[in-house]
């Protein structure tokens, strides 16, 4: 449990300096032509701070059991991200067979490409010579007698497959190799597949293996498809800039200065208005000063975790009291209370994680604006 609490706190603050980078990332990107080197690399620091933000994830996916935070993604997008970084530099090459009617996944992004991540790591140490992983996806559909025996319930689902061409698991080893700190790897830690199979779990999902001595391993996932239809790219433009349609007045509230400037900036790039409050007292006076004056505010952003002070899950609650149509987005790098992922029976409209892009800052603000 105190192991718990320290990884959350560190990954709090951790998160908190990430979003601050990432952030300050966006910004010099929009004055860099897309095609400059300068951009290229920018774009690649800002690849590295979201997998820092990953590696944290599962640290506390691990020690805390974090509860993911869902929303509609595209599972090809996330394997070829993810695989492509797991590969870098290695003597392994990932041979991708992807369908293009894939069905979108209703996944927390960070949390699966977790699972892809450890999963193609696991491939590729099986394999110190060099070799080929085969990785490949498929529609399934599971009726209500269930899929060959295994424990999913009726729906859809995308099935995953991660073949290796190496040395293969022991028949004996098989059963252990989901449990924490089991490894037949020198130097492995075991806690890629016990992370792995703990995320499946929470998403409703399943993983599987099937291996021979002397010839591979197969791992097979089992992804929970989303009901929400097409997953659609958000278009960038300039820079990895999302032009906003929906403009307004926001208020932001977080007790980190670095913080706020970054964020301030993006926001008014993207066409918003903004004010900022360390916590919660302060939003809560500067909200109803805007209403009064007849310059009410459109969105409000809550860190969740303010030390010593007022917070998003108690300020949410007040602000609807003084207007029941607030529309208010919580933000945090880490919180091990249930609100990120449940967070519309708290009162939240929407929920960010930390760190975040440009590209999701905005995408958020328009869906909530427009809501």
């Amino acid at each position: 449990e105190s192991i718990g609490v320290l990884a959350g706190g560190i990954a709090h603050d951790f998160n908190n300096i990430l979003t601050a980078v990432l952030m300050n990332i966006s910004l010099a990107k929009m004055y860099a032509p897309p095609q400059d080197k300068i951009s290229k690399r920018l774009t690649e620091a800002e690849k590295a701070c979201l997998r820092a933000r990953d590696l944290t994830q599962q640290l506390l996916t691990f020690s805390k059991g974090g509860a993911p935070i869902k929303k509609t993604a595209s599972i090809a997008e996330l394997i070829r991200e993810s695989a492509n970084f797991a590969v870098r530099g290695s003597k392994v090459r990932c041979q991708v067979s992807l369908p293009g009617d894939l069905w979108p996944v209703e996944v927390d992004e960070g949390q699966m490409s977790q699972v892809i991540h450890n999963l193609v790591i696991n491939a590729q140490q099986a394999m110190p010579e060099g070799g080929t992983i085969q990785i490949r996806a498929e529609n399934r559909e599971v009726g209500t007698e269930g899929e060959q025996g295994l424990p999913l319930g009726a729906g859809r689902y995308v099935k995953l497959s991660i073949a290796d061409e190496g040395s293969g698991i022991a028949e004996e080893h098989l059963p252990k190799i989901f449990d924490p700190y089991f490894t037949t790897k020198e130097g492995g830690s075991g806690l890629g597949l016990a992370t792995t199979y703990s995320i499946l779990k929470r998403h409703g999902g399943y993983i599987g293996v099937a291996s021979r001595v002397g010839v591979g391993t197969t791992f097979y996932v089992y992804i929970p498809a989303s009901g929400e239809g097409e997953w659609v790219k958000p278009v960038e433009g300039r820079g990895g800039v999302l032009r906003g349609v929906s403009k307004g007045r926001v208020l932001l509230m977080d007790d980190e200065e670095m913080l706020r400037e970054a964020a301030g900036q993006m926001l008014q790039h993207m066409g918003y208005e903004v004010e900022f409050a360390e916590d919660g007292g302060e939003a809560l006076e500067l909200y109803k000063r805007a209403r009064e004056s007849g310059q009410p505010f459109h969105v409000v952003i809550m860190d969740l975790t303010i030390p010593g002070r007022m917070g998003g899950k108690e300020t949410v609650q007040r602000l609807l009291e003084i207007d029941p149509q607030a529309k208010a987005i919580v933000s945090s790098g880490y919180s091990e209370d249930p609100i990120m992922a449940e967070y519309r029976r708290y009162g939240f409209k929407g929920v960010i994680t930390k760190p975040y892009k440009l590209e999701e800052l905005n995408q958020t603000l328009q869906q909530i604006i427009a809501d």
